[in-house]
């Protein structure tokens, strides 16, 4: 099934607006184009912790499965990356749990 892409944001010396967050796609996944620069902010508006679920090329940090998960708790919000290409892949391919986790895409 296709994946829902994200398109980063250029970030700059001089300054960089943020891109409007997007609700991640539960039932599809999301994907965003990976060259090693790609940040994700991801914030949860909701009141339980939710899970994102990053999928890797090969093991990433000691972990067998082809999956690397984080869990953002209620109202926080994190920043995960960048992500290797040859460790994650071009593009970066991931799930969220629930649609209140919300992504912002930046290339670094």
């Amino acid at each position: 099934m296709p994946r829902t892409n994200i398109a980063a944001t250029q970030a700059s010396r001089a300054g960089t607006v943020l891109p409007a967050a997007t609700a991640g796609d539960v039932a599809n996944g999301n994907s965003v184009a990976n060259d090693g620069r790609v940040v994700l902010i991801v914030n949860n508006t909701g009141a339980s912790s939710r899970t994102i679920t990053f999928h890797t090329a090969r093991s990433v940090d000691g972990l067998t499965a082809p999956v690397r998960s984080e869990t953002v708790p209620a109202g926080e919000t994190q920043v995960f990356g960048p992500f290797s290409p040859n460790d994650y892949g071009n593009p970066l391919a991931f799930n969220v749990d629930n649609a209140e986790l919300t992504v912002q895409v930046l290339r670094v």
